[in-house]
């Protein structure tokens, strides 16, 4: 009979040093990065609860809290360096096409190139400060609420107890063992799956 069930340790962090220590660790200790995930942001927990909530620790144990993958800064910081180079790229495409549709000749291409890596590049710088702003308020919310929920999926009692030394190494609190449903960890990134939302390709 298949199992229906998942059991998973959790613990709380109260910054995203330790947190990010915790998960680092938990990697090199042979858990899978799709093991580990972190509360969504808190109006997408909050609808998804159908009611906010006070402290994380209520959500805890809640199947129906909505999470999202954790990424990690390095994910964050990967998209905040690709950004402004590949929007500068398309910007530089655009006004040279609309240069050559036009009969215009090499310096006003150069012109046209010129102005539009500045465009594109102007409009990633703006989208890492968007990143930036959207991820500190990520960390506000929680934080203000009690601090940041880590979840880990175990295959085995030896992952179990790999799981929670790891957490209580890194300073986490109220690190225990649950069971849910197969089913119940719906990640979510207000509202669309984890997999295909842009913002959480960005880490926010």
């Amino acid at each position: 009979m298949p199992n229906d069930t998942i059991r998973e340790a959790v613990g709380v962090f109260h910054d995203e040093e330790t947190l990010r220590a915790a998960a680092d660790d938990l990697m090199l200790n042979n858990f899978d990065r799709a093991a580990l995930s972190i509360l969504a942001g808190h109006d997408a927990v909050a609808r998804g609860l159908g009611h906010d909530y006070a402290r994380v620790a209520e959500l805890e144990d809640d199947p129906q809290t909505a999470r999202r993958a954790y990424m990690g800064t390095d994910s964050r910081t990967i998209a905040k360096g690709v950004i402004p180079g590949a929007l500068a790229y398309v910007g530089a495409m655009i006004a040279v096409g609309g240069v050559v549709a036009s009969g215009g000749g090499m310096a006003a291409a150069l012109v046209a190139v010129t102005a539009g890596v500045l465009a594109g590049g102007l409009i990633g710088l703006g989208l890492n400060r968007l990143i930036d702003r959207r991820h500190a308020d990520y960390l506000r919310a929680h934080l203000d609420r009690g601090g940041i929920l880590l979840w880990v999926n175990t295959e085995d009692a030896d992952h179990e107890a790999r799981a929670v030394e790891i957490l209580k190494r890194h300073s986490a609190e109220d690190v225990h063992i649950h069971e849910l449903p197969k089913a119940a960890p719906a990640a979510s990134a207000d509202g669309v799956s984890h997999d295909l939302s842009f913002m959480q390709r960005l880490g926010m």
